[in-house]
């Protein structure tokens, strides 16, 4: 089979085996597309060589602005609920194919508004085969950070952070930026001074507006001030997840994505005494593979 996700920016494929490991792999900008000749025309480009038959696609590409949207299954769901929910197409020129298209979750009870998520489910659907039965927090930080709480195998609740969006928007288009040089470099001695602001009194918008003056007044250099923004904001999305008041306190959270991602959070976290353990963005491809073949048995 052929596992795709595709997201707003980026598209991930994978050739699997029929046993659920990763063949090969090919990763490039991906985006949404205003119509569906043109995301035929790209995924036919991105699967140049592979034959395999099935091809199962998540993402945002199955949003309302994708390809196919696709409903949300609410809260709480597993794997047997995900599998039933997937939906077979057939565009044009893929005749000779089977594509399948993976629901979003949605958690419709934990606020007073929903939270979903289209993508992130796949990762979990894999991460359920090995986390024993029990509670577990899990953690996909990206664009739009996902903390996920599941429970003996269902998805139970969804939380979303739009920190890295916020963090891209204040560092590129806010008076932020104007400081910031345009080094990516993490440095922990500022990042650490901003996850301890975010622990202060005064509240975010005005611990934001810090990362200015920590630069008018050389507190950190141009290329530490992007560090410490993301302290900041990394560490009121860690506290408003409850983490660290929740009684029992977890003694981990599971972090799925990329290392360059995880890196940062995994520091925060340990600072602040929880536990982690990692687990790679690839896991979306397991994930698929496994609801294929949930499918296929049902």
């Amino acid at each position: 089979m052929i596992a795709v996700d595709w997201g707003t920016s980026n598209l991930r494929l994978y050739r699997m085996s029929a046993s659920g490991e990763v063949l090969e792999r090919r990763r490039c900008e991906g985006g949404l597309f205003d119509n569906a000749e043109a995301y035929a025309d790209r995924l036919r480009r991105e699967i140049n060589g592979w034959e395999d038959r099935d091809i199962v696609l998540s993402g945002m590409v199955g949003s309302r602005s994708g390809w196919q949207e696709m409903p949300y299954l609410d809260c709480p769901v597993g794997q047997p609920e995900l599998a039933a929910g997937m939906q077979r197409f057939t565009p044009p020129g893929f005749e000779d194919r089977r594509l399948w298209m993976i629901p979003g979750v949605c958690d419709r009870q934990s606020a007073s508004v929903p939270d979903v998520m289209r993508g992130e489910e796949t990762q979990i659907a894999a991460l359920l085969d090995v986390l024993p039965a029990g509670q577990h927090v899990i953690c996909l930080p990206g664009t739009h950070s996902k903390w996920v709480t599941v429970r003996d195998g269902r998805i139970i609740s969804v939380a979303t952070a739009m920190t890295g969006e916020l963090f891209a928007v204040l560092r590129i288009h806010s008076i932020l930026g104007k400081l910031m040089s345009e080094d990516d470099r993490f440095d922990a001695y500022a990042f650490d001074a901003g996850l301890r602001r975010s622990a202060e009194s005064g509240g975010w918008l005005q611990h934001l507006f810090s990362a200015r003056t920590a630069g008018l007044f050389d507190q950190f250099s141009a290329a530490a001030l992007p560090s410490y923004l993301s302290g900041i904001l990394i560490g009121h999305e860690i506290r408003a997840s409850d983490l660290l008041t929740r009684v029992p306190r977890p003694a981990q959270v599971h972090l799925v994505g990329s290392d360059r991602l995880l890196a940062s959070y995994a520091h925060a976290l340990t600072t602040l005494g929880i536990g982690v353990q990692r687990h790679s963005e690839h896991l979306a491809a397991v994930g698929m593979a496994k609801l294929l073949a949930l499918v296929e048995v049902g």
